[in-house]
């Protein structure tokens, strides 16, 4: 019965195919360059107001097969004019119509934009109600310097900031990326409009972006995108939980017909280098469509593989080393250290005892695919997603020699230990969406996953002493996140200058996951192989040379335990709806709402409101005002773990401990609860045709309550509850999530572009944008009473100048672009502002000044299908100013490494190899 089913379903679909080719007609025709009649590869020729069209192929041609009838066509080419045509189809016979159109720099300068609106009529950025980016990444990773997503936006969008950690544990491994200064988890981001998963990876340890979690944007290879839509403003009303500082639009690449396989290859040379060059870095990818179908359907497919080397910016260890070497009862005594005479003559040298400072080590590859298939002409079922996986390697801090952390007769010089991870990230997204009584429909589903796995290397047990092992599975986490979507929209053309309709529904499910490492990862044990517990006798803990007591678990990151297993989830449920008009032909204005309900945390109501007003030609004035919401992610509600933390070089085993823990409800740490914002922006934008030039200036303000910080370290007094909780996880401190503070954030973006045409085939594009904010906290501190006298704790200093000054206040961006058919330059300067020392000793705060970042590139057509480009990023060797002796830690760092600017890798020269067919 299965089988004579599926034929009779093979059968009927075949013959209403049949029907359907027996009744169509066929559109052929060029489109060209209308100054040097030259054809255009790679136009849309879209048939509007129905989901067909094609783009064009290597000559300029195109051909869509479409039933008969009278439609309008629509060619749109970045950099190109928009050219509309109508075309009478009948049927079994093909009309040819044929496009030129111009370059219009004008347009290159304003984009067109997704984000930020579901209305059908396309706008540019200088005529969105609240500001939007739009940056063309294949034309950005053809020129500039960086390649991976996160070093392209922090290069070239003001707003963004993200830098490579040193000696963080798990976020050596993911960057953390922010906009405006604000949280990681407070910026959404989508792909193709629909909601990306974030990471599994919860940042604990001493960077910007602590207590955190966010978008790991790496995972998705830069050869798979066509732009980056990037919308400065709140947004929770339109696009839900997280869209407090704003929302990164990722659009994949959709050619079809083109085949592009590009190479990289880059190095540090640089004063600070270790030898003549470290952190040689190589990546392959390739970009290939097909067409699916006659009617314009399509699939693009994007491989990339990158290996990256480690870099290291500490030049030599200062403080002692064999502190005790010819005595093993060693006291302490600072002065009891081994000679540089004996140093030398156990043929040593203190270099060989320095630790890894700076970024680590990966091998990662990735695939994508992006897809769309027509049903009908008024209809397409399209899907898209990837898979990636990296491997990565950082270190710690060193152990030296005769402490109670090193095995002597194991590592008898110390040992750097390592953290290898193994992160895998998928996602997959399948919906339909046409077009039904004057209707847009789109249902879809998103799935994705993130998954984190720590394998320690070089490391050991040190309560095992010469049993240990040197390498141990410490566990991991995973999240994963699930999205189910319908949104529909229609435009009114009858009502005011138009009118746009539009309402959804969303439905999310969310999963978090611990699991436990193997048992020597994680366990101390006595000196007869049994795990300690708080009865274990003193006579039994295993001791070190110095008289202390050996720490248990695989040193730099201890294991998860069976006790820090979870397996959560919940679910949020959602409807939205908004209206977009023009008023008149000068007056725009939308407002949204959305209703948000979840599982752990009840439901919000969100607004937002926003307008734009023509005040003169070419000139208007924008402004929104938006609340917003964020639930604490469920890796900030169920995160557990010790990990080893090393304040002003001495090292804690600190306990992150969830909220509704025993040692919370002891210290008096209040329940999660949610995020809410308020935002509201101000802005004026130009369009100066005649100049061929455009500016947007916006200034906003984003108040955030309850914000999710973690806390600094608390510690049990001798003999006390908390004490014992602590021991019995190997831990001598606690640390938290909470809702401690309230914060203003205030700031100005300003973009300038303008476009110089040298010739019909020569173009010189200035762009100039700055962004210039400040965060600080407002109010009192959100405490219990029985934390009244532990506030210093609760929200520590360093909590402080994570959130208001630990990445660049004021960024500035200059670039010069000049284009000609077959070579082209680039030249750009990128200033970062200040930061401040995240540490808790005032007395050793510092200020670290603004410096300016300076890259130039150069390009060359060496054969038909073949670019060559070469250039260099940090032209001048730039570093941030150096830590004081302070906060140096005897040397280990001579560059911050809790604040960054713009990282402490210096000049980097690259070619690339781009091969076009």
């Amino acid at each position: 019965m299965k089988g004579r089913f599926t034929i009779l379903t093979t059968l009927t679909v075949l013959f209403c195919f049949s029907m359907v080719f027996a009744q169509s007609g066929k559109i052929t025709g060029t489109v060209r360059d209308k100054d040097n009649g030259d054809p255009l590869v790679g136009v849309n020729v879209e048939v509007v107001d129905y989901l067909l069209g094609a783009a064009t192929d290597g000559n300029g041609e195109y051909t869509i097969v479409i039933p008969a009838g009278t439609y309008k066509l629509r060619i749109t080419i970045i950099g190109y004019e928009s050219v509309e045509k109508e075309v009478t189809v009948k049927a079994g016979e093909t009309s040819r119509v044929n496009f030129e159109t111009s370059q219009s720099i004008i347009e290159l300068a304003d984009a067109v934009v997704v984000i930020g609106s579901r209305a059908q009529k396309p706008r540019t950025s200088t005529s969105t109600v609240v500001p939007v980016d739009v940056l063309d990444i294949q034309q950005l990773v053809s020129q500039a310097p960086q390649v991976t997503v996160n070093e392209i936006l922090n290069y070239a969008a003001p707003a963004f900031s993200s830098n490579t950690q040193t000696i963080s544990d798990g976020t050596d491994h993911i960057d953390p990326a922010s906009l405006r200064g604000l949280g990681p988890d407070q910026v959404l981001v989508l792909i193709n409009g629909k909601r990306r998963h974030t990471t599994s990876l919860v940042n604990v340890n001493g960077t910007f972006g602590r207590g955190n979690v966010g978008t790991d944007l790496n995972a998705i290879p830069s050869a798979a995108i066509k732009r980056i839509e990037v919308l400065r403003d709140g947004a929770a009303a339109q696009y839900g939980s997280d869209a407090i500082a704003g929302v990164i639009n990722i659009v994949l690449r959709d050619a079809t017909d083109k085949l592009n396989i590009t190479t990289n290859a880059g190095s540090y040379i640089s004063s600070e280098s270790e030898g003549d060059n470290d952190g040689n870095f190589q990546n392959v990818t390739m970009n290939y469509g097909l067409p699916l179908g006659t009617e314009g359907g399509f699939i693009n497919f994007t491989g990339s593989y990158e290996d990256r080397d480690p870099t290291n910016r500490m030049k030599e260890w200062e403080g002692q080393i064999f502190a005790g070497y010819n005595n093993p009862d060693y006291t302490g005594d600072p002065n009891d250290d081994i000679t540089e005479s004996e140093l030398a003559r156990r043929g040593l040298k203190r270099s060989d005892f320095n630790m890894r400072v700076g970024q680590a080590a990966y091998k990662s590859g990735a695939f994508f695919v992006n897809m769309a298939v027509p049903t009908s002409r008024t209809s397409e079922v399209y899907a898209f997603g990837g898979v990636s996986y990296r491997n990565g390697n950082s270190a710690g801090f060193y152990r030296l020699p005769y402490q109670e952390r090193t095995v002597t007769s194991v590592y008898p010089n110390g040992f750097l230990p390592e953290i290898n991870s193994n992160i895998h990230d998928q996602s997959f997204s399948v919906g339909i969406r046409g077009k039904a009584k004057g209707w847009n429909l789109d249902l879809s589903n998103t799935w994705g996953r993130n998954r984190f796995q720590f394998q320690i290397g070089n490391t050991l047990n040190a309560s095992l002493e010469d049993a240990t092992k040197t390498s141990y599975n410490s566990g991991g986490h995973a999240f994963t996140q699930n999205t189910a979507n319908f949104d529909a929209s229609r435009h009114l053309d009858d009502i005011f200058e138009g009118l746009n309709m539009a309402f959804g529904f969303e439905y999310r499910y969310e999963n978090y996951e611990i699991f436990a490492g193997e048992e020597g990862s994680y366990a101390k044990y006595d000196k007869l192989g049994n795990i300690v517990t708080p009865n274990t006798p003193d006579s039994l803990i295993v001791k070190g040379p110095n008289g202390k007591a050996r720490p248990g678990g695989a040193q730099v990151f201890p294991g998860f335990r069976p006790s820090n297993e979870v397996d959560e989830f919940r679910t949020s449920t959602a409807f939205y709806a908004d209206v977009e008009a023009d008023l008149t032909e000068s007056l725009f204005g939308e407002i949204a709402y959305r209703f948000e309900d979840y599982s752990d945390f009840g439901s919000t109501n969100n607004v937002k409101v926003a307008g734009r007003v023509k005040i003169a030609n070419g000139f208007a004035v924008r402004g929104a005002f938006s609340t917003g919401f964020r639930a604490p992610s469920l890796h900030q509600i169920y995160f557990n773990s010790t990990s080893t933390l090393f304040v002003d070089g001495i090292p804690n085993e600190v306990g992150s401990f969830s909220n509704d823990s025993r040692a919370a409800q002891i210290l008096g740490i209040p329940k999660l609860k949610e995020e809410t914002s308020q935002n509201i922006s101000l802005g004026i934008t130009a369009r100066l045709e005649d100049y061929k030039t455009t500016v947007t200036v916006d200034a906003y303000q984003i108040d955030i309550d309850n914000r999710v910080v973690k806390t600094g370290t608390f510690s049990g007094d001798p003999g006390s509850e908390l004490e014992r909780l602590l021991s019995s996880v190997n831990a001598t401190g606690a640390a938290f999530f909470a809702n401690a503070i309230d914060t203003r954030t205030q700031g100005l973006d300003v973009v300038i572009t303008h476009t110089y045409t040298v010739s019909s085939e020569a173009f010189l594009t200035s762009n100039i944008s700055g962004t210039f904010s400040k965060t600080e906290q407002v109010g009192d501190i959100h405490a219990s009473p029985l934390l009244k006298d532990k506030l210093e704790t609760y929200f520590d200093e360093t909590s402080r100048i994570y959130l208001e000054s630990a990445v660049p206040r004021t960024k500035l961006n200059i670039t010069e672009t000049y284009t000609r058919p077959n070579w082209n330059a680039m030249a750009r300067g990128v200033y970062f502002g200040d930061v401040n020392e995240a540490t808790n000793n005032v007395a050793n705060q510092q200020n670290f000044k603004g410096k300016w970042i300076f890259d130039a590139s150069i390009g060359y057509k060496v054969l038909a299908h073949t670019w060559l480009t070469v250039g260099v990023n940090n032209i001048f060797d730039t570093y941030p100013d150096k830590a004081i002796k302070a906060n140096q830690s005897s040397g280990r760092f001579l560059y911050s490494r809790r604040s960054k600017q713009f990282g402490t890798n210096g000049r980097y020269l690259f070619s690339r190899l781009s091969f076009n067919l």
